[in-house]
């Protein structure tokens, strides 16, 4: 292995560039009508998992793979040509589906809001195939061989099942033996996690998965809540573009896990569905590094922190400085709020020039 610039010990050679394990969903959206008025839907594949690894293929040009679950169905087959037109490998766990109950691919229902109403979230993962994998699925020697460079997981698809949390240790393990850098994007989400016995479930879960990874990726809740980092009540009034209390979360979480070498979040502060104040931090082996702050005219809020990840993964698998990596980031995860859908749309160049400074003006 090499150690970059940031730190990270990066293979110099590898078949792939980052790799993720987790699930892939179809999200039904309406755009700015509200759901219990929707006469149609556009169909967007996402997943929490997905949606940086998609970045890293369709924006940054890298070598990506998305490990899961699939149904034999149409709507398995519809996702499966989403993951090929973003030219992300899929390496998938086949499931025939009984025509009528499943296994299925989960459905996220989202609207988008508008000005003082805010967007609507809510799940169908009933029977999901996701839910079902578990160790052993998935020939881990043959899927690093050849050499990754990254591998990532969440949260979210740790909330699924009992077994999905002990799937993706056995990845980290295998990953953390072929030399990868490992991360866990902490994404709680209590709709998720009730059915598996709630917060304190969440906790032991991902404390062991974070014991096991290079990169936190998680804002002051996360923290908190999945981790058990005591910090301010998340109900406060304070500022959310405040980052002396939760560099000092960051610092804690360091402390009780010392192999994590980087943690990093999105600053938002949301005055209105369509306006906010954006900003992202990085901690990176104690340096504190803080990325500008900017005003959104939001289109889709959903992604736009899975576009933060990317951004910054992009930056410290190819040897960005860290400041530099933290701009990536801070700068795709803003165009991610540009587009409809959670996935990335914009290109390489568009968020290099805003990373630097660039501004909206025509491009001729």
């Amino acid at each position: 292995m090499t150690t970059s610039g940031n730190a990270l010990s990066i293979l110099p050679q590898a078949r792939l560039d980052a790799l993720a394990l987790g699930a892939l969903v179809h999200r039904l959206d309406p755009g700015v009508i509200p759901l219990h008025r929707a006469p149609s839907f556009e169909v967007h594949v996402s997943g929490g998992e997905y949606n940086p690894i998609h970045a890293l293929s369709e924006c940054f040009r890298l070598k990506t793979a998305i490990v899961t679950a699939i149904p034999n169905y149409p709507l398995g087959e519809l996702v499966k040509w989403r993951v090929r037109a973003a030219g992300v490998d899929g390496i998938y766990r086949h499931m025939d589906h009984d025509g009528v109950r499943g296994p299925n691919i989960a459905t996220v229902y989202s609207d988008r809001g508008h000005g003082v109403r805010a967007p609507i979230v809510f799940y169908n993962r009933a029977n999901e195939a996701a839910a079902l994998l578990k160790p052993g699925d998935f020939n881990w020697k043959e899927i690093l061989g050849g050499g990754v460079r990254w591998v990532h997981s969440g949260g979210i698809f740790a909330s699924l099942s009992a077994t999905t949390s002990q799937l993706i240790l056995e990845m980290m393990d295998a990953a953390g033996a072929a030399g990868a850098v490992r991360s866990v994007d902490l994404n709680y989400r209590a709709k998720l996690w009730a059915p598996l016995g709630g917060p304190e479930q969440a906790r032991r879960v991902m404390r062991q998965i974070a014991s096991k990874v290079d990169v936190l990726i998680g804002n002051e809740e996360d923290l908190q809540t999945a981790l058990g980092i005591k910090g301010p009540d998340v109900g406060s009034k304070k500022s959310s573009l405040d980052t002396a209390t939760f560099f000092a979360m960051i610092e804690e979480a360091a402390r009780q896990f010392p192999n994590i070498k980087a943690v990093a979040t999105t600053l938002r502060e949301v005055h209105s569905a369509n306006r906010h104040t954006w900003s992202a931090v990085l901690w990176m082996n104690g340096q504190r590094l803080t990325a500008p702050t900017c005003e959104l005219d939001v289109l889709d809020r959903i992604g736009g922190g899975d576009g933060f990840a990317a951004g910054l993964m992009y930056g410290l698998i190819t040897g960005r400085a860290p400041e530099e990596a933290l701009r990536l980031g801070w700068a795709h995860g803003a165009m991610l709020t540009t587009f409809p859908g959670d996935t990335s749309m914009a290109t390489r160049e568009q968020v290099e020039a805003f990373a630097k400074g660039g501004l909206a003006r025509v491009q001729r």
